[in-house]
Protein backbone atom coordinates (compact mmCIF):
# COMPACT_ATOMS: atom_id res chain seq x y z
CA UNK A 1 0.00 0.00 0.00
CA UNK A 2 1.23 3.19 -0.74
CA UNK A 3 0.03 6.97 0.63
CA UNK A 4 1.66 10.29 -0.63
CA UNK A 5 0.96 12.97 1.92
CA UNK A 6 1.32 16.84 0.27
CA UNK A 7 -0.51 19.25 2.67
CA UNK A 8 0.09 22.76 3.11
CA UNK A 9 0.83 24.16 5.87
CA UNK A 10 -1.82 25.09 9.05
CA UNK A 11 -1.06 28.73 8.82
CA UNK A 12 0.70 29.96 12.29
CA UNK A 13 0.38 26.19 13.82
CA UNK A 14 2.19 23.52 11.38
CA UNK A 15 4.24 24.07 8.65
CA UNK A 16 3.67 21.49 5.39
CA UNK A 17 6.16 19.00 6.56
CA UNK A 18 5.17 18.75 10.12
CA UNK A 19 1.46 17.96 9.30
CA UNK A 20 2.85 15.16 7.02
CA UNK A 21 4.96 14.04 9.90
CA UNK A 22 1.58 14.10 12.14
CA UNK A 23 -0.29 12.34 9.13
CA UNK A 24 2.23 9.49 8.85
CA UNK A 25 2.47 8.51 12.26
CA UNK A 26 -1.56 8.40 12.39
CA UNK A 27 -0.98 6.44 8.85
CA UNK A 28 1.23 4.16 10.43
CA UNK A 29 -0.27 3.80 13.94
CA UNK A 30 -3.46 2.16 11.62
CA UNK A 31 -1.63 0.37 8.69
CA UNK A 32 2.09 -0.13 10.31
CA UNK A 33 3.76 -1.58 6.77
CA UNK A 34 2.67 1.20 4.44
CA UNK A 35 4.84 2.96 2.15
CA UNK A 36 4.32 6.92 3.13
CA UNK A 37 5.55 9.14 1.19
CA UNK A 38 5.79 12.97 2.47
CA UNK A 39 5.98 15.47 0.57
CA UNK A 40 6.77 18.91 1.50
CA UNK A 41 4.04 21.85 -0.59
CA UNK A 42 3.41 25.04 -0.93
CA UNK A 43 1.34 27.45 -3.27
CA UNK A 44 3.57 29.93 -4.32
CA UNK A 45 3.43 31.97 -1.46
CA UNK A 46 5.02 31.48 2.27
CA UNK A 47 7.44 28.41 2.19
CA UNK A 48 7.59 27.72 -1.46
CA UNK A 49 11.32 28.38 -1.68
CA UNK A 50 11.73 25.91 1.69
CA UNK A 51 8.76 23.36 -0.14
CA UNK A 52 11.18 22.95 -3.53
CA UNK A 53 14.32 23.08 -1.97
CA UNK A 54 13.38 20.46 0.81
CA UNK A 55 11.63 17.90 -2.36
CA UNK A 56 14.93 18.78 -4.84
CA UNK A 57 17.50 18.94 -1.89
CA UNK A 58 19.40 22.47 -2.73
CA UNK A 59 20.31 25.10 -0.73
CA UNK A 60 19.00 28.37 1.17
CA UNK A 61 21.56 31.32 0.26
CA UNK A 62 21.08 34.31 2.14
CA UNK A 63 22.45 37.92 0.57
CA UNK A 64 22.68 41.52 1.24
CA UNK A 65 19.60 43.07 -0.69
CA UNK A 66 17.47 46.48 -0.12
CA UNK A 67 14.01 46.23 1.01
CA UNK A 68 10.81 48.26 -0.47
CA UNK A 69 12.68 51.40 0.91
CA UNK A 70 15.88 51.05 -0.15
CA UNK A 71 17.44 50.08 3.07
CA UNK A 72 19.74 47.04 3.08
CA UNK A 73 18.45 44.05 4.81
CA UNK A 74 19.40 39.78 4.77
CA UNK A 75 16.81 38.16 2.03
CA UNK A 76 16.27 34.29 1.84
CA UNK A 77 15.85 32.27 -1.24
CA UNK A 78 16.79 28.99 -2.19
CA UNK A 79 18.79 26.72 -5.15
CA UNK A 80 18.03 23.41 -5.89
CA UNK A 81 18.83 21.26 -9.45
CA UNK A 82 20.21 24.35 -10.68
CA UNK A 83 17.06 26.55 -10.44
CA UNK A 84 16.82 29.49 -8.37
CA UNK A 85 13.50 29.27 -6.18
CA UNK A 86 12.51 33.15 -5.27
CA UNK A 87 9.79 34.62 -3.08
CA UNK A 88 9.61 38.51 -3.77
CA UNK A 89 8.30 38.88 -0.19
CA UNK A 90 11.43 38.44 0.89
CA UNK A 91 13.13 41.62 -0.25
CA UNK A 92 9.87 43.52 -1.66
CA UNK A 93 7.15 41.98 0.97
CA UNK A 94 4.47 43.95 2.79
CA UNK A 95 5.54 42.25 6.01
CA UNK A 96 8.85 44.55 5.67
CA UNK A 97 7.26 47.41 6.66
CA UNK A 98 5.58 48.97 9.08
CA UNK A 99 2.28 50.49 9.01
CA UNK A 100 3.06 53.43 8.78
CA UNK A 101 5.59 52.85 6.00
CA UNK A 102 3.30 51.46 3.72
CA UNK A 103 3.27 53.57 0.13
CA UNK A 104 3.02 52.18 -3.19
CA UNK A 105 4.29 55.90 -4.44
CA UNK A 106 8.07 55.17 -3.02
CA UNK A 107 8.40 51.45 -2.80
CA UNK A 108 10.57 49.61 -4.98
CA UNK A 109 11.03 45.83 -6.41
CA UNK A 110 14.63 47.02 -6.54
CA UNK A 111 15.55 43.95 -3.93
CA UNK A 112 14.03 41.59 -5.54
CA UNK A 113 15.83 41.91 -8.60
CA UNK A 114 19.23 42.04 -6.40
CA UNK A 115 18.14 38.89 -5.21
CA UNK A 116 18.00 37.10 -9.40
CA UNK A 117 20.89 39.08 -9.79
CA UNK A 118 22.82 37.09 -7.20
CA UNK A 119 21.53 33.96 -8.04
CA UNK A 120 22.59 34.74 -11.80
CA UNK A 121 26.36 35.46 -10.74
CA UNK A 122 26.18 32.04 -8.99
CA UNK A 123 25.53 29.86 -12.62
CA UNK A 124 21.38 30.03 -11.99
CA UNK A 125 19.79 30.60 -15.26
CA UNK A 126 16.39 29.43 -14.28
CA UNK A 127 14.00 30.93 -12.19
CA UNK A 128 10.50 29.83 -10.18
CA UNK A 129 9.16 33.06 -8.71
CA UNK A 130 6.10 33.60 -6.43
CA UNK A 131 5.37 37.43 -6.53
CA UNK A 132 2.59 37.22 -3.84
CA UNK A 133 2.78 39.62 -0.70
CA UNK A 134 4.43 42.58 -2.46
CA UNK A 135 4.73 46.19 -0.79
CA UNK A 136 4.84 47.45 -4.32
CA UNK A 137 3.32 48.95 -7.39
CA UNK A 138 6.17 49.76 -9.65
CA UNK A 139 5.32 47.25 -12.76
CA UNK A 140 8.62 45.83 -11.80
CA UNK A 141 10.63 48.66 -12.70
CA UNK A 142 12.84 48.83 -9.73
CA UNK A 143 13.73 45.00 -10.05
CA UNK A 144 14.23 45.56 -13.76
CA UNK A 145 16.60 48.38 -13.16
CA UNK A 146 18.84 46.26 -10.63
CA UNK A 147 19.11 43.57 -14.13
CA UNK A 148 20.66 46.16 -16.40
CA UNK A 149 17.23 47.84 -17.59
CA UNK A 150 17.51 51.37 -18.16
CA UNK A 151 14.45 53.47 -17.50
CA UNK A 152 14.31 57.44 -19.51
CA UNK A 153 11.94 60.48 -18.67
CA UNK A 154 11.03 62.92 -21.54
CA UNK A 155 13.45 64.75 -21.09
CA UNK A 156 15.90 61.62 -22.18
CA UNK A 157 17.51 61.88 -18.25
CA UNK A 158 17.89 58.41 -16.72
CA UNK A 159 15.75 57.83 -13.64
CA UNK A 160 17.97 56.39 -11.05
CA UNK A 161 15.48 54.72 -8.60
CA UNK A 162 12.07 53.43 -10.24
CA UNK A 163 9.52 52.97 -7.48
CA UNK A 164 5.56 53.26 -7.94
CA UNK A 165 5.73 57.42 -8.39
CA UNK A 166 8.43 57.06 -11.28
CA UNK A 167 6.29 55.35 -13.70
CA UNK A 168 4.09 57.91 -15.11
CA UNK A 169 7.70 59.46 -16.02
CA UNK A 170 9.26 57.15 -18.20
CA UNK A 171 9.25 57.88 -22.06
CA UNK A 172 12.27 55.34 -22.82
CA UNK A 173 13.28 51.84 -22.38
CA UNK A 174 16.94 51.25 -22.62
CA UNK A 175 18.06 47.45 -22.77
CA UNK A 176 21.53 47.51 -24.33
CA UNK A 177 23.09 47.27 -20.99
CA UNK A 178 21.10 43.93 -19.73
CA UNK A 179 23.76 40.75 -19.59
CA UNK A 180 23.20 37.90 -21.76
CA UNK A 181 23.26 35.69 -18.52
CA UNK A 182 20.03 37.57 -17.28
CA UNK A 183 18.66 37.16 -21.54
CA UNK A 184 19.36 33.77 -21.51
CA UNK A 185 17.68 32.46 -18.33
CA UNK A 186 14.12 31.60 -18.19
CA UNK A 187 11.52 32.72 -15.53
CA UNK A 188 8.40 30.61 -14.38
CA UNK A 189 6.10 32.91 -12.23
CA UNK A 190 3.49 31.78 -9.66
CA UNK A 191 0.80 33.63 -10.12
CA UNK A 192 -2.49 33.18 -8.98
CA UNK A 193 -4.58 36.49 -9.83
CA UNK A 194 -6.09 37.31 -13.10
CA UNK A 195 -5.86 40.94 -12.51
CA UNK A 196 -5.15 43.28 -15.84
CA UNK A 197 -2.42 45.48 -15.84
CA UNK A 198 -4.30 48.86 -15.26
CA UNK A 199 -7.77 50.01 -15.44
CA UNK A 200 -10.74 49.63 -13.10
CA UNK A 201 -9.92 46.36 -12.32
CA UNK A 202 -6.00 46.84 -12.70
CA UNK A 203 -3.19 46.27 -9.91
CA UNK A 204 -3.40 49.88 -8.39
CA UNK A 205 -7.24 49.86 -8.16
CA UNK A 206 -6.95 46.11 -6.96
CA UNK A 207 -4.08 46.07 -4.76
CA UNK A 208 -2.82 49.21 -3.69
CA UNK A 209 -5.24 50.46 -1.39
CA UNK A 210 -3.64 47.66 0.94
CA UNK A 211 -0.41 49.12 0.44
CA UNK A 212 -0.93 52.27 1.69
CA UNK A 213 -2.61 54.51 -1.49
CA UNK A 214 -5.94 56.74 -0.77
CA UNK A 215 -7.79 57.58 -3.56
CA UNK A 216 -6.16 59.87 -4.89
CA UNK A 217 -2.68 57.60 -4.95
CA UNK A 218 -4.35 54.80 -6.80
CA UNK A 219 -5.81 57.10 -9.50
CA UNK A 220 -2.31 58.25 -9.83
CA UNK A 221 -0.51 54.75 -10.04
CA UNK A 222 -3.12 53.49 -12.56
CA UNK A 223 -2.24 56.57 -14.92
CA UNK A 224 1.17 55.57 -14.30
CA UNK A 225 0.90 51.97 -15.68
CA UNK A 226 -1.24 53.14 -18.05
CA UNK A 227 1.42 55.19 -19.28
CA UNK A 228 4.47 52.77 -19.28
CA UNK A 229 2.09 50.00 -20.17
CA UNK A 230 2.09 52.17 -23.52
CA UNK A 231 6.07 52.47 -23.49
CA UNK A 232 6.23 48.94 -23.60
CA UNK A 233 4.14 48.42 -26.29
CA UNK A 234 6.18 50.73 -28.06
CA UNK A 235 9.35 49.12 -27.25
CA UNK A 236 8.46 45.05 -27.45
CA UNK A 237 5.36 45.17 -29.75
CA UNK A 238 3.15 43.47 -26.48
CA UNK A 239 -0.22 45.01 -24.90
CA UNK A 240 0.37 43.50 -21.71
CA UNK A 241 -3.18 45.43 -20.39
CA UNK A 242 -5.32 42.81 -20.93
CA UNK A 243 -3.00 39.91 -19.95
CA UNK A 244 -4.48 38.09 -17.58
CA UNK A 245 -2.15 38.15 -14.01
CA UNK A 246 -0.04 40.97 -15.46
CA UNK A 247 -1.39 42.98 -12.59
CA UNK A 248 -0.28 40.78 -9.79
CA UNK A 249 2.13 41.96 -7.44
CA UNK A 250 1.27 45.76 -8.44
CA UNK A 251 2.08 44.91 -12.41
CA UNK A 252 5.16 42.51 -11.59
CA UNK A 253 3.30 39.44 -13.76
CA UNK A 254 3.41 42.28 -16.15
CA UNK A 255 6.83 42.89 -16.01
CA UNK A 256 8.33 39.26 -15.84
CA UNK A 257 5.96 38.66 -19.18
CA UNK A 258 7.15 41.64 -21.53
CA UNK A 259 10.36 42.03 -20.34
CA UNK A 260 11.51 38.25 -19.49
CA UNK A 261 9.44 36.05 -21.69
CA UNK A 262 8.36 34.44 -18.23
CA UNK A 263 5.78 32.01 -18.25
CA UNK A 264 2.66 32.64 -15.17
CA UNK A 265 1.17 29.43 -13.83
CA UNK A 266 -0.70 29.05 -10.61
CA UNK A 267 1.72 28.98 -7.90
CA UNK A 268 1.10 25.19 -6.91
CA UNK A 269 1.15 24.21 -10.16
CA UNK A 270 4.64 25.65 -10.29
CA UNK A 271 5.31 24.01 -7.08
CA UNK A 272 4.31 20.60 -8.04
CA UNK A 273 5.66 20.67 -11.68
CA UNK A 274 8.77 21.68 -10.17
CA UNK A 275 9.25 18.80 -7.50
CA UNK A 276 7.58 16.18 -10.54
CA UNK A 277 4.82 15.54 -8.44
CA UNK A 278 3.28 13.82 -11.31
CA UNK A 279 5.71 10.95 -10.62
CA UNK A 280 5.85 10.92 -6.97
CA UNK A 281 1.97 10.35 -6.66
CA UNK A 282 2.22 7.17 -9.63
CA UNK A 283 0.97 3.78 -7.66
CA UNK A 284 -0.32 5.14 -5.22
CA UNK A 285 -3.21 4.35 -3.22
CA UNK A 286 -4.34 7.14 -2.02
CA UNK A 287 -3.11 10.78 -1.17
CA UNK A 288 -3.60 13.06 1.51
CA UNK A 289 -3.84 16.69 1.28
CA UNK A 290 -4.77 19.93 3.42
CA UNK A 291 -4.48 23.39 4.28
CA UNK A 292 -5.51 25.60 7.47
CA UNK A 293 -9.00 26.36 6.34
CA UNK A 294 -10.62 24.23 3.81
CA UNK A 295 -14.15 26.87 1.87
CA UNK A 296 -14.93 28.40 -0.86
CA UNK A 297 -11.14 29.88 -1.93
CA UNK A 298 -10.08 26.30 -1.96
CA UNK A 299 -11.82 25.80 -5.35
CA UNK A 300 -9.94 29.00 -6.52
CA UNK A 301 -6.54 27.16 -7.12
CA UNK A 302 -4.77 26.95 -3.70
CA UNK A 303 -2.65 23.84 -2.33
CA UNK A 304 -5.81 21.11 -2.13
CA UNK A 305 -7.04 22.18 -5.37
CA UNK A 306 -3.70 21.39 -7.28
CA UNK A 307 -2.90 18.28 -5.55
CA UNK A 308 -6.39 16.89 -6.36
CA UNK A 309 -6.31 17.72 -9.68
CA UNK A 310 -3.24 15.91 -10.45
CA UNK A 311 -4.25 12.56 -8.54
CA UNK A 312 -7.88 13.08 -10.86
CA UNK A 313 -5.14 12.74 -13.24
CA UNK A 314 -3.93 9.10 -12.38
CA UNK A 315 -7.37 7.95 -11.32
CA UNK A 316 -5.99 8.29 -7.15
CA UNK A 317 -8.51 9.37 -4.51
CA UNK A 318 -8.04 12.45 -2.40
CA UNK A 319 -8.41 12.73 1.24
CA UNK A 320 -8.73 16.67 2.35
CA UNK A 321 -8.27 17.60 6.36
CA UNK A 322 -8.30 21.17 7.32
CA UNK A 323 -8.38 23.06 11.05
CA UNK A 324 -11.47 24.49 9.95
CA UNK A 325 -13.67 23.21 7.07
CA UNK A 326 -16.82 25.41 5.53
CA UNK A 327 -18.30 22.64 3.13
CA UNK A 328 -19.55 24.89 0.70
CA UNK A 329 -20.89 23.68 -2.47
CA UNK A 330 -17.73 24.17 -4.79
CA UNK A 331 -15.55 22.55 -2.16
CA UNK A 332 -18.76 19.41 -2.27
CA UNK A 333 -18.25 19.38 -5.96
CA UNK A 334 -14.24 19.88 -6.19
CA UNK A 335 -14.47 15.41 -6.20
CA UNK A 336 -12.46 14.80 -2.95
CA UNK A 337 -13.11 11.37 -1.52
CA UNK A 338 -13.26 13.37 1.95
CA UNK A 339 -12.99 16.20 3.46
CA UNK A 340 -12.73 16.53 7.30
CA UNK A 341 -11.95 18.97 10.13
CA UNK A 342 -9.21 18.27 12.60
CA UNK A 343 -11.47 19.63 15.31
CA UNK A 344 -14.49 17.68 16.33
CA UNK A 345 -15.90 20.51 18.59
CA UNK A 346 -14.91 23.85 19.00
CA UNK A 347 -12.41 25.20 20.99
CA UNK A 348 -10.73 28.32 21.43
CA UNK A 349 -8.90 29.50 18.57
CA UNK A 350 -5.54 30.04 21.19
CA UNK A 351 -5.35 26.34 21.67
CA UNK A 352 -6.46 25.03 18.62
CA UNK A 353 -3.69 27.01 17.06
CA UNK A 354 -0.75 25.27 19.56
CA UNK A 355 1.35 22.75 17.72
CA UNK A 356 1.34 20.43 19.86
CA UNK A 357 -2.75 20.32 20.06
CA UNK A 358 -2.85 20.69 16.07
CA UNK A 359 -0.84 18.01 15.09
CA UNK A 360 -1.99 15.56 17.81
CA UNK A 361 -5.41 16.79 16.44
CA UNK A 362 -4.23 15.47 12.67
CA UNK A 363 -2.79 12.12 13.52
CA UNK A 364 -6.09 11.60 15.44
CA UNK A 365 -8.15 12.60 12.26
CA UNK A 366 -5.91 10.11 9.89
CA UNK A 367 -6.63 7.55 12.30
CA UNK A 368 -10.19 7.76 12.17
CA UNK A 369 -10.97 7.85 8.96
CA UNK A 370 -8.11 5.93 7.46
CA UNK A 371 -9.82 2.72 7.20
CA UNK A 372 -12.86 4.20 5.38
CA UNK A 373 -10.42 4.93 2.54
CA UNK A 374 -8.27 2.07 2.20
CA UNK A 375 -9.93 -1.13 0.48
Amino acid sequence: MKIVIASDSFKGSLSSIEVAQAATRGIKAVYPDCDVVAVNVADGGEGTVEAIVDALGGEIICTSVSDPLGRPIQANYGIAAGKAIIEMAAASGLPLLQPEERNPWLTSTHGTGEMIMDAIRRGCRQFLVGIGGSATNDAGTGMLQAMGFRFYDANDKEITHCCGGTMQDITRIDDSDVPDSVRSSTFTIACDVNTPFCGPEGAAPVFAPQKGADAEMVAKLDAGMASFANVIEDKYRINIVPIAGAGAAGGMGGAFRAFLHATLKRGIDMVLDAIDFNTIIQNADLVITGEGKIDFQTAKGKTAAGVLNRAKQQGIPVVAIGGSVEMCDSVQQMGFAGVYPILGEKVPLEVAMQPNFAATNVENTIRRILPSHIN
